[in-house]
């Protein structure tokens, strides 16, 4: 698979997807993607920055979302430029498709909108590759017809992620038998660590999670057959103006990592 200057075999390296949640300031979004770029070459782990320019899917009406498209789309370039790494948002709309597919280097459908048809059909006509987000609310099976949407106008390079599922009200629940069902569809599939620990509109105006459970859940991922991981992560997530609450804190993350390396080594 090739996203932007990199080129990985999905079927034998686990690479790994991170980031914050939303562009937060164009100087603490750069200096996060240059220690994430640093610690992954060390460990030698594939990686994609991933930061949003734009959460449309917010608790409240007062949630930060971010600079929006063209500003969000200059501040990732010259991320992608300074540290030297592919870099990933998602869209909400099909008329994104266009600007970001000249900027970034995977898009990324998010989980709300996998059915959206003209969404997933003009992030897969831009040329790139693309990250399609299982919905909440989907069994692993019916992501069947959001490929097929996707492979009908050409896109080849397609990872789909598991994030959870819903499980009663403001709970997620994570089925480990989504990760081998999906690769069936002929896509890597990445585990969403951190979302998958949210607690939806769990503090009334904004979403809560359990942090404490993401090693333990992508553990089980990795063991599973996940080709990839996505984590949120933040040097001080209770600071973090999005998904603070079920972020990986960023002194954390190369443990889990290493940790995670060895698992895939082990069970390939």
């Amino acid at each position: 698979m090739e996203i932007g200057q990199l080129q990985f075999d999905p079927r034998k390296e686990l690479f790994l997807i991170a980031g914050h949640c939303v562009i937060e300031s164009e100087e603490t979004t750069t200096r996060l993607a240059m220690l994430l770029a640093e610690m992954t070459q060390e460990l030698g782990i594939p990686f994609i920055f991933k930061a949003s320019f734009d959460k449309a899917n917010r608790s409240s009406i007062t949630s930060h979302r971010g600079p929006g498209l063209k500003k969000g789309l200059e501040i990732l370039g010259r991320i992608k430029e300074r540290a030297n790494v592919p870099v990933t948002s998602d869209i909400h709309s099909p008329a994104q498709a266009e600007a970001a597919g000249k900027v970034l280097d995977l898009i990324q459908v998010p989980a709300f909108l996998c059915r959206q048809t003209d969404l997933v059909v003009a992030a897969a006509s831009s040329g790139k590759p693309v990250n399609i987000k299982k919905g909440q609310f989907l069994a692993p099976w019916d992501m069947k017809n959001v490929v097929k949407k996707a492979r009908t106008v050409g896109c080849r390079d397609l990872i789909l992620t598991e994030r959870g599922s819903c499980f009663g009200y403001n709970n997620l629940v994570s089925d480990m038998r989504s990760i081998p069902i999906m690769k069936e569809l002929g896509c890597p599939v990445v585990f969403d660590a951190t979302h998958s620990v949210q607690k939806p509109g769990g503090l009334g105006h904004a979403t809560g999670g359990e942090p404490e459970m993401i090693p333990t859940l992508a553990r089980a991922a990795v063991a599973a057959g996940c080709t990839g991981l996505f984590f949120e992560t933040h040097e001080e997530p209770k600071k973090a103006l999005s998904d603070g609450p079920n972020m990986l804190r960023l002194n954390e993350l190369e443990d889990v990592l290493a940790t995670l390396i060895k698992i895939h080594a082990a069970v390939t």
